[in-house]
């Protein structure tokens, strides 16, 4: 047991909340064991996919992305030098298409602070690849949602 850590600790060390790390696991980012007392702990080596965890965020990725990336790697130990490169290049694909994105949304927010508009047929910063024009007009997506109660499309 010497090797596992208290979730106050991993916490510290981690720079993380214990309610942060208790949704990680949640999410399945990170794993724990459970003592004869039935508090989480954790080995060391999750220090380090929490360090991936905060790589993640740092440049702008979500937790599902980030999720995605940690499930190829092992859960066991720190991942090599190899692992964590073939991350990276994912990470860096992800990343291009967001830069990709934001320019073309800055072209766009530039053209309708330009005109004022927000035209809901025309806008595509508003309604981007004009995507609900098949479905006519209207907040058809958003009474969906509020029926629905989910709040999404």
């Amino acid at each position: 047991m010497s090797d596992l850590l208290s979730i106050g600790t991993v916490a510290a060390r981690a720079g993380v909340s214990v309610a942060a790390l208790r949704y990680y696991e949640e999410r399945g980012l990170v794993t724990a064991v459970r003592d004869a007392g039935g508090r989480r702990r954790f080995p060391r080596h999750v220090l380090r996919r929490l360090a991936v965890v905060a790589a993640g965020q740092r440049v702008g990725l979500s937790l599902a992305d980030i999720g995605e990336a940690l499930a190829t790697l092992p859960a066991d130990r720190p991942p090599t030098a190899r692992e964590w490169a073939r991350v990276g290049r994912r990470w860096q694909q992800l990343l291009d298409a967001r830069i990709r994105e934001l320019e073309g949304l800055r072209t766009s927010l530039t053209g309708c602070i330009g005109c004022g508009c927000l035209s809901l047929t025309r806008c595509t910063l508003v309604n981007p690849h004009d995507e609900a024009a098949e479905e006519g007009s209207g907040s058809r997506w958003l009474r969906a949602a509020t029926a629905s109660g989910d709040g999404e499309r």
